[in-house]
């Protein structure tokens, strides 16, 4: 395989990628635009909330589809410092993995000193699961939050706009799922939160299949995943239900859009806001503060136009595919 090396390119913008992969295929989305967005460079990838390795796994496998084996991986924590719940993954379903992803587990402790080395590289942190991965990191080395960019899927500021589902903040999974990291992260980090209010207008449809399927092994993956996981949430039924989503809605690029806010997209309204996290009958709000962190927030995202941006993405990394990641 003619691999791109991933010692650091001149001008490409670093990013760390934390994720809980192998549930939503959301990340997986997000992973493929990283790959084939212009000037970028993933400097590492570590997992969250997996035990045994097997969302690690699922990143191998996608990035073999797409020939970047040499991009590090690193199996991070098991379990939330909440409640010490766990979750499961998509890894042994076969509807998801007509080839299973192997379990790609790492010593203890391998996934901080991943982060870390990111971190020194000057690498923006991408968060897009929980955020217990991020929160070990803070605990064991004070301050390390606070020195890079942070871009985190989640935190809810306010409520989505009219004609989208009528969600609150406990349908904040990132946040909600692991009350305690959000804590640190939102009193710690160099924070921009990407609000799932706002990444609601961001759509994969029914309508952008054949596109997908016509872009390499990775794009029918996607195509594949997405599917399937429209009909095990009943996705179509949530978009006919709504006028302001897509009557062929299949999910929602809330990670993919992240990724794409940390790339510095020009579709997205950010504003700057002084937030604190607080915890209320067991959920976390991020509230407005005189004495709060300054925070940037992802307000509205101009999703179909992002559509067309994550698409071109998704076909640009077949094509670098398909060259070898030649230049």
């Amino acid at each position: 395989m003619n691999a791109k090396p991933s010692g650091g390119r001149r001008g490409a913008m670093r990013i760390h990628l934390d994720t809980d992969f192998g549930g939503d295929p959301d990340d997986a989305c997000a992973l493929a635009f990283l790959l084939g967005s212009p000037d970028t460079e993933i400097v590492g990838i570590t997992t969250t909330l997996d035990p045994a390795g097997k969302r690690a796994g699922c990143v191998v496998h996608y990035l073999k589809l797409a020939g970047r084996s040499d991009i590090p991986v690193a199996a991070g924590a098991g379990a939330t410092l909440t409640k010490l719940d766990r979750y499961p993954s998509t890894a042994d379903d076969p509807r998801y993995w007509a080839e299973p992803p192997s379990p790609a587990p790492s010593p203890a402790g391998a996934a901080l000193d991943l982060l870390f080395r990111s971190a020194e590289q000057g690498a923006t942190i991408v968060g897009i699961g929980a955020a217990t991965n991020l929160a070990l990191l803070e605990v064991i080395r004070p301050g390390c939050l606070d020195q890079v960019p942070v871009v985190f899927m989640g935190g809810w500021v306010q409520s989505p706009a009219a004609g989208l589902p009528e969600w609150g903040p406990e349908m904040d999974w990132n946040v909600q799922c692991d009350t305690h990291a959000a804590l640190i992260l939102g009193a710690t980090a160099k924070l921009t939160l990407v609000t799932l209010p706002a990444t609601l207008t961001a759509h994969l449809r029914a309508a952008h299949l054949p596109r997908l399927r016509t872009s390499g092994p990775v794009g029918e993956l996607l195509a594949l995943q997405s599917e399937l996981h429209a009909q095990d949430t009943r996705m179509p039924g949530l978009g006919l239900a709504h006028s302001g989503l897509p009557d062929d809605l299949l999910n929602f690029h809330y990670d993919p859009v992240t990724c794409a806010v940390a790339l510095g997209w020009p579709g997205a309204r950010i504003e700057e806001m002084r937030l604190r996290p607080v915890l209320s009958d067991g959920v976390v709000r991020f509230q407005p503060s005189e004495s709060g962190r300054k925070t940037r927030v992802v307000t509205h995202v101009r999703g179909d136009q992002f559509a067309e941006t994550w698409l071109g993405s998704v076909e640009a990394l077949e094509l670098k595919r398909s060259r070898g990641w030649r230049a």
